[in-house]
Protein backbone atom coordinates (compact mmCIF):
# COMPACT_ATOMS: atom_id res chain seq x y z
CA UNK A 1 0.00 0.00 0.00
CA UNK A 2 1.37 3.30 -1.02
CA UNK A 3 1.30 5.95 1.24
CA UNK A 4 1.98 10.05 1.45
CA UNK A 5 2.92 11.48 4.66
CA UNK A 6 2.67 15.34 5.92
CA UNK A 7 2.21 17.63 8.63
CA UNK A 8 0.09 20.63 9.06
CA UNK A 9 1.80 22.44 12.38
CA UNK A 10 2.34 18.57 13.57
CA UNK A 11 -0.58 17.72 12.81
CA UNK A 12 0.15 14.56 10.83
CA UNK A 13 -1.99 12.53 7.92
CA UNK A 14 -1.23 10.07 5.97
CA UNK A 15 -2.92 10.48 2.41
CA UNK A 16 -3.81 6.94 0.49
CA UNK A 17 -5.22 7.31 -2.90
CA UNK A 18 -7.43 4.65 -4.02
CA UNK A 19 -6.15 4.31 -7.33
CA UNK A 20 -3.00 2.77 -5.59
CA UNK A 21 -4.95 0.26 -3.25
CA UNK A 22 -7.20 -2.47 -4.00
CA UNK A 23 -9.70 -1.15 -1.66
CA UNK A 24 -10.26 1.61 1.30
CA UNK A 25 -8.79 0.32 4.48
CA UNK A 26 -10.39 -1.22 7.27
CA UNK A 27 -11.05 0.04 10.20
CA UNK A 28 -7.94 -2.33 12.05
CA UNK A 29 -5.48 -1.46 9.34
CA UNK A 30 -6.35 1.95 9.76
CA UNK A 31 -5.35 2.04 13.77
CA UNK A 32 -2.27 -0.21 12.83
CA UNK A 33 -1.18 2.37 10.24
CA UNK A 34 -1.72 5.34 12.53
CA UNK A 35 -0.02 3.74 15.40
CA UNK A 36 3.08 5.28 16.50
CA UNK A 37 4.73 1.92 17.56
CA UNK A 38 3.22 -0.83 15.30
CA UNK A 39 2.75 1.28 12.19
CA UNK A 40 3.83 4.53 10.18
CA UNK A 41 2.18 6.69 13.18
CA UNK A 42 -0.40 9.32 12.43
CA UNK A 43 -3.36 11.42 13.50
CA UNK A 44 -5.09 10.18 11.04
CA UNK A 45 -5.53 9.03 7.05
CA UNK A 46 -6.79 10.96 4.28
CA UNK A 47 -8.17 8.45 1.78
CA UNK A 48 -8.29 10.50 -1.81
CA UNK A 49 -9.07 11.89 -4.34
CA UNK A 50 -12.66 9.89 -4.86
CA UNK A 51 -15.11 10.90 -7.85
CA UNK A 52 -17.10 13.37 -6.40
CA UNK A 53 -20.56 14.82 -8.38
CA UNK A 54 -20.97 17.57 -5.93
CA UNK A 55 -17.30 18.95 -6.13
CA UNK A 56 -13.55 18.88 -8.19
CA UNK A 57 -12.90 16.06 -5.74
CA UNK A 58 -14.00 13.37 -2.98
CA UNK A 59 -12.03 12.92 0.05
CA UNK A 60 -12.85 10.82 3.07
CA UNK A 61 -11.08 11.56 6.34
CA UNK A 62 -10.76 8.40 9.37
CA UNK A 63 -9.25 8.81 12.48
CA UNK A 64 -6.75 6.59 14.30
CA UNK A 65 -9.22 4.90 16.18
CA UNK A 66 -10.70 3.74 12.78
CA UNK A 67 -13.83 6.23 13.00
CA UNK A 68 -14.74 8.46 10.15
CA UNK A 69 -14.53 12.24 10.59
CA UNK A 70 -16.87 14.88 8.92
CA UNK A 71 -13.83 17.42 8.08
CA UNK A 72 -10.56 18.84 8.71
CA UNK A 73 -8.91 21.63 8.49
CA UNK A 74 -5.50 20.48 8.28
CA UNK A 75 -6.54 17.26 6.52
CA UNK A 76 -7.88 19.53 3.48
CA UNK A 77 -4.77 21.71 3.45
CA UNK A 78 -2.64 18.44 3.49
CA UNK A 79 -4.81 17.15 0.77
CA UNK A 80 -4.45 20.39 -0.92
CA UNK A 81 -0.89 20.01 -1.29
CA UNK A 82 -0.94 16.18 -2.04
CA UNK A 83 -2.92 16.81 -4.84
CA UNK A 84 -0.23 19.99 -5.95
CA UNK A 85 2.62 17.74 -5.70
CA UNK A 86 0.83 15.28 -7.58
CA UNK A 87 0.40 18.40 -10.58
CA UNK A 88 -3.36 17.98 -10.41
CA UNK A 89 -4.11 21.49 -9.50
CA UNK A 90 -2.61 24.96 -10.10
CA UNK A 91 -3.09 27.69 -7.60
CA UNK A 92 -6.60 27.97 -9.42
CA UNK A 93 -9.33 27.52 -6.68
CA UNK A 94 -10.67 23.80 -6.35
CA UNK A 95 -13.20 22.16 -4.96
CA UNK A 96 -12.99 19.24 -1.95
CA UNK A 97 -15.93 17.30 -1.13
CA UNK A 98 -16.24 15.96 2.35
CA UNK A 99 -18.56 14.36 4.62
CA UNK A 100 -18.63 18.20 6.43
CA UNK A 101 -19.58 19.48 3.59
CA UNK A 102 -18.11 21.13 0.20
CA UNK A 103 -15.06 23.71 0.54
CA UNK A 104 -13.15 25.32 -1.99
CA UNK A 105 -9.34 25.55 -0.97
CA UNK A 106 -6.51 27.48 -3.17
CA UNK A 107 -2.58 26.02 -2.76
CA UNK A 108 -0.72 29.35 -3.22
CA UNK A 109 2.70 29.72 -4.85
CA UNK A 110 4.93 27.26 -4.18
CA UNK A 111 2.50 24.67 -2.77
CA UNK A 112 3.63 25.66 1.33
CA UNK A 113 0.64 27.81 1.96
CA UNK A 114 -2.75 26.85 1.52
CA UNK A 115 -6.06 28.82 2.00
CA UNK A 116 -9.79 26.79 2.56
CA UNK A 117 -12.98 28.04 2.66
CA UNK A 118 -14.46 26.07 5.67
CA UNK A 119 -17.89 26.66 5.28
CA UNK A 120 -20.20 28.82 7.45
CA UNK A 121 -20.42 28.12 11.63
CA UNK A 122 -23.62 27.93 12.97
CA UNK A 123 -24.07 27.73 17.15
CA UNK A 124 -27.72 25.68 16.97
CA UNK A 125 -27.49 22.69 18.92
CA UNK A 126 -29.90 20.63 16.19
CA UNK A 127 -26.67 21.76 13.70
CA UNK A 128 -24.38 20.49 15.97
CA UNK A 129 -25.84 18.73 17.66
CA UNK A 130 -26.00 19.20 21.31
CA UNK A 131 -29.04 17.36 23.59
CA UNK A 132 -31.98 19.54 24.90
CA UNK A 133 -34.47 21.65 23.04
CA UNK A 134 -33.40 24.03 19.99
CA UNK A 135 -31.23 26.62 20.94
CA UNK A 136 -27.99 28.86 20.15
CA UNK A 137 -25.39 26.57 22.11
CA UNK A 138 -23.23 29.75 24.12
CA UNK A 139 -21.98 30.20 27.87
CA UNK A 140 -23.67 26.86 29.11
CA UNK A 141 -21.73 24.50 32.22
CA UNK A 142 -20.43 21.21 32.41
CA UNK A 143 -19.43 19.87 35.42
CA UNK A 144 -15.70 18.34 35.17
CA UNK A 145 -14.82 16.96 38.65
CA UNK A 146 -16.89 19.49 40.85
CA UNK A 147 -15.85 22.66 38.53
CA UNK A 148 -18.08 24.10 36.77
CA UNK A 149 -16.59 24.59 32.92
CA UNK A 150 -18.54 27.39 30.79
CA UNK A 151 -18.62 25.98 27.08
CA UNK A 152 -19.76 27.13 23.74
CA UNK A 153 -20.69 24.82 20.86
CA UNK A 154 -20.43 25.22 17.17
CA UNK A 155 -20.40 23.22 14.06
CA UNK A 156 -18.38 23.90 10.60
CA UNK A 157 -18.88 20.46 9.50
CA UNK A 158 -18.06 18.62 12.64
CA UNK A 159 -18.68 19.20 16.87
CA UNK A 160 -16.72 21.01 18.52
CA UNK A 161 -17.28 22.25 22.18
CA UNK A 162 -15.01 25.43 23.18
CA UNK A 163 -14.52 25.90 26.79
CA UNK A 164 -13.43 29.45 28.19
CA UNK A 165 -10.55 29.46 30.43
CA UNK A 166 -8.08 32.14 31.48
CA UNK A 167 -5.17 30.20 30.22
CA UNK A 168 -5.36 27.07 27.61
CA UNK A 169 -3.47 24.37 29.50
CA UNK A 170 -2.65 21.31 27.58
CA UNK A 171 -2.87 19.16 31.16
CA UNK A 172 -6.73 20.19 30.95
CA UNK A 173 -7.18 19.17 27.35
CA UNK A 174 -5.61 15.91 28.28
CA UNK A 175 -7.20 15.46 31.44
CA UNK A 176 -10.94 16.74 30.78
CA UNK A 177 -11.23 15.93 27.28
CA UNK A 178 -12.06 12.87 26.77
CA UNK A 179 -14.78 12.94 29.29
CA UNK A 180 -16.37 15.87 27.58
CA UNK A 181 -15.75 14.32 24.62
CA UNK A 182 -18.12 11.45 25.31
CA UNK A 183 -20.66 13.43 27.41
CA UNK A 184 -23.99 12.05 26.72
CA UNK A 185 -25.29 15.65 25.73
CA UNK A 186 -23.00 15.01 22.39
CA UNK A 187 -24.94 12.47 20.41
CA UNK A 188 -21.88 12.63 18.03
CA UNK A 189 -19.19 13.08 20.28
CA UNK A 190 -17.28 16.46 19.92
CA UNK A 191 -14.30 17.69 19.75
CA UNK A 192 -12.66 19.64 22.18
CA UNK A 193 -10.89 23.10 22.60
CA UNK A 194 -9.93 24.70 25.94
CA UNK A 195 -9.61 29.05 24.61
CA UNK A 196 -7.52 31.84 26.07
CA UNK A 197 -8.13 35.23 25.08
CA UNK A 198 -5.37 36.93 23.88
CA UNK A 199 -6.44 39.71 22.72
CA UNK A 200 -8.56 40.70 20.17
CA UNK A 201 -6.70 39.88 17.44
CA UNK A 202 -4.82 36.65 18.92
CA UNK A 203 -5.84 33.22 20.54
CA UNK A 204 -4.73 30.14 21.95
CA UNK A 205 -6.03 26.43 22.31
CA UNK A 206 -5.28 23.61 23.85
CA UNK A 207 -7.33 20.56 21.73
CA UNK A 208 -8.47 17.74 22.35
CA UNK A 209 -9.51 15.89 18.91
CA UNK A 210 -12.74 13.15 18.77
CA UNK A 211 -11.37 9.83 17.82
CA UNK A 212 -7.67 11.13 17.80
CA UNK A 213 -6.74 12.83 21.26
CA UNK A 214 -4.36 15.23 22.11
CA UNK A 215 -3.29 17.08 19.09
CA UNK A 216 -1.01 19.79 18.26
CA UNK A 217 -3.24 21.29 15.82
CA UNK A 218 -6.33 21.38 14.03
CA UNK A 219 -7.94 23.79 11.44
CA UNK A 220 -11.65 23.02 12.14
CA UNK A 221 -10.77 23.19 15.68
CA UNK A 222 -9.12 26.74 15.15
CA UNK A 223 -12.26 27.65 13.10
CA UNK A 224 -14.64 27.01 15.88
CA UNK A 225 -12.84 28.35 18.27
CA UNK A 226 -12.14 31.75 16.64
CA UNK A 227 -16.00 32.24 15.53
CA UNK A 228 -16.15 31.41 19.13
CA UNK A 229 -14.62 34.42 20.36
CA UNK A 230 -15.85 36.26 17.82
CA UNK A 231 -19.44 35.15 18.65
CA UNK A 232 -19.17 36.14 22.18
CA UNK A 233 -17.86 39.88 21.12
CA UNK A 234 -13.82 38.93 22.90
CA UNK A 235 -12.27 39.21 19.52
CA UNK A 236 -12.67 40.83 16.35
CA UNK A 237 -13.13 38.87 12.16
CA UNK A 238 -9.55 38.34 11.69
CA UNK A 239 -7.56 36.27 14.65
CA UNK A 240 -4.13 34.51 14.40
CA UNK A 241 -5.03 31.06 16.43
CA UNK A 242 -2.06 30.16 18.67
CA UNK A 243 -1.50 26.16 19.15
CA UNK A 244 1.10 23.87 20.26
CA UNK A 245 2.25 23.22 16.32
CA UNK A 246 1.94 26.85 15.48
CA UNK A 247 -0.55 29.36 14.09
CA UNK A 248 -3.61 29.52 11.50
CA UNK A 249 -5.11 32.44 10.45
CA UNK A 250 -8.59 33.03 10.54
CA UNK A 251 -10.43 35.36 8.59
CA UNK A 252 -14.75 35.50 9.84
CA UNK A 253 -17.17 37.15 7.72
CA UNK A 254 -20.37 38.85 9.54
CA UNK A 255 -22.11 35.59 8.64
CA UNK A 256 -19.71 33.27 10.22
CA UNK A 257 -18.09 32.03 6.92
CA UNK A 258 -14.80 30.90 7.82
CA UNK A 259 -11.92 31.30 6.05
CA UNK A 260 -8.39 29.81 7.06
CA UNK A 261 -4.97 29.98 5.87
CA UNK A 262 -1.73 27.88 7.29
CA UNK A 263 1.66 25.74 6.27
CA UNK A 264 1.49 22.12 5.19
CA UNK A 265 5.13 20.87 5.42
CA UNK A 266 5.69 17.54 2.93
CA UNK A 267 7.23 14.42 5.52
CA UNK A 268 7.73 11.05 3.35
CA UNK A 269 6.28 8.68 1.10
CA UNK A 270 6.93 4.75 0.44
CA UNK A 271 5.34 1.40 0.81
CA UNK A 272 3.42 -0.15 3.48
CA UNK A 273 4.50 -3.97 3.69
CA UNK A 274 1.84 -6.17 3.93
CA UNK A 275 3.11 -7.63 6.98
CA UNK A 276 1.68 -4.59 8.92
CA UNK A 277 -1.77 -6.08 8.75
CA UNK A 278 -0.57 -9.59 9.95
CA UNK A 279 -0.07 -7.73 13.93
CA UNK A 280 -2.52 -7.72 16.49
CA UNK A 281 -2.75 -3.93 18.67
CA UNK A 282 -2.60 -5.04 22.35
CA UNK A 283 -5.51 -3.99 24.16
Amino acid sequence: MQFYKYHGLGNDYIVIDPAETTGPPTESQIRLICHPHFGIGSDGILLGPLESDEADYGLRIFNPDGSEAEKSGNGLRIFSRYLWDKNRVTTKPFTIYTAGGVVESRVHTGGKIITVQMGRVSFNSQDIPVNGPSREVTNETIDMDGEMLTFCAATVGNPHCVILREKALAREAKEWGPHIEIDPRFPNKTNVQFLEILDPANIRIEIWERGAGYTLASGSSSSAAAAVARRLGLCGPQLTVHMPGGTIEIRISDDFHITMTGPVVRIAEGTIDPETFSQVLPA
